[in-house]
C-alpha cells in the first residue's frame, strides 16, 4: 500500500523533511538566543544610563580598551577643552539621518592626561575638503559629562578607515591615533558629552542609544518552529494524497476492462 515510499522521488522527499526539521529548529533556537541577547543588552544599558556619574580616570587609562560592560557608563571629568588639536569624523548622520560631521575635541584634564570627547554632530554645509566651522567649546575649567564608548574600529562599525584624508579629518575615533596625534597620554575610548549643553544647540548633542526596542526576533523563532512543525504535517498530507491518487488509478483500468452484462 506504501511500496511508493520506497521509491527515489519519496526517498529523496523524505530525507529532505528529516534534514529541514532540526535545521528549522536551529533557527528557532538561534533566533530566541539573539532576543535573549537584546532584552539583556537593553538591560545593560539602562542601568549605565541610569547609574550616577563616576570619575572617568575609574573606568579607563592610557592605552585601556573599555569592555562591553563599561560601554555607555555616565562619567564626568574636569579639566579645559583643546579646540586648537580638535578634529572631525567624516560622514556621521544626525537623529534626522542628514549627514555632517561628529566633533571630537581633546579635553586636557587636571593631571595632563586626555579625554577625548564627542561633542556632538555638525552638518557638512561646505566642502568636504575643507575643516568645517564649528562653534567653540567652553573656555577655563570646565566639568564635562558623557557616556564612555569604546574605540572605533573597521570590524565593529563597518566604516572604512581611509588614510589621506584632509588636515584634521577622521573616518574612526581612536584614541591611539590621536595620542600619537598629541603627543600625549590619552585616555582609552572616548566619551559621548550630554553636559554641559551647548549654547545654540551646536553642536547636536548625540542622543541615547536605543534601548527599549527587542526587534522581531522571538517572532521569527516562533516562525522557525512552525514552519518545523509543518514539515512532517505536510509529509504526512503527501503521502495520503499520492496514496489516493495511486488508488484511484489502479481502480480505473479495471473499471475499463470489465465485461459490459446485458
Amino acid at each position: 500500500m506504501y511500496r511508493f515510499l520506497l521509491t527515489r522521488q519519496w526517498v529523496i522527499l523524505t530525507l529532505i523533511a528529516l534534514v529541514l526539521i532540526p535545521v528549522m529548529v536551529e533557527l528557532g533556537f538561534w533566533q530566541l538566543h539573539r532576543h535573549e541577547h537584546r532584552v539583556a543588552q537593553n538591560e545593560r544599558i539602562s542601568k549605565a544610563l541610569a547609574a550616577d556619574p563616576v570619575p572617568a580616570e575609574e573606568l579607563t587609562s592610557p592605552g585601556h580598551e573599555v569592555p562591553r560592560t563599561d560601554l555607555y557608563r555616565r562619567v564626568s571629568a574636569k579639566g579645559t577643552f583643546d579646540a586648537e588639536h580638535e578634529v572631525v569624523v567624516r560622514r556621521r548622520t544626525n537623529d534626522d539621518d542628514k549627514v555632517g560631521f561628529h566633533v571630537l575635541t581633546p579635553f586636557v584634564l587636571d593631571d595632563g592626561k586626555v579625554l577625548l570627547v564627542n561633542r556632538g554632530w555638525i552638518p557638512a554645509d561646505g566642502p568636504q575638503t575643507a575643516f568645517p566651522e564649528i562653534p567653540a567649546p567652553p573656555k577655563g575649567d570646565v566639568i564635562v559629562t558623557g557616556r564612555l564608548m569604546a574605540d572605533e574600529t573597521s570590524a565593529a562599525s563597518g566604516i572604512k578607515d581611509v588614510r589621506g584624508l584632509p588636515d584634521r579629518q577622521i573616518m574612526l575615533i581612536s584614541s591611539g591615533q590621536q595620542a600619537d596625534s598629541l603627543g600625549k597620554q590619552v585616555l582609552g575610548g572616548y566619551i559621548e558629552q550630554t553636559s554641559p549643553e551647548p549654547r545654540d544647540g551646536s553642536p547636536e548633542l548625540i542622543g541615547e542609544p536605543d534601548h527599549s526596542g527587542i526587534g522581531a526576533h522571538m517572532a521569527y523563532a516562533v516562525q522557525w518552529w512552525l514552519f518545523a512543525a509543518g514539515v512532517p504535517i505536510g509529509w504526512v498530507v503527501l503521502v495520503r494524497r499520492e496514496r489516493r491518487d495511486r488508488a484511484a488509478a489502479a481502480e480505473t483500468p479495471a473499471q475499463e476492462t470489465a465485461p459490459a452484462t446485458v
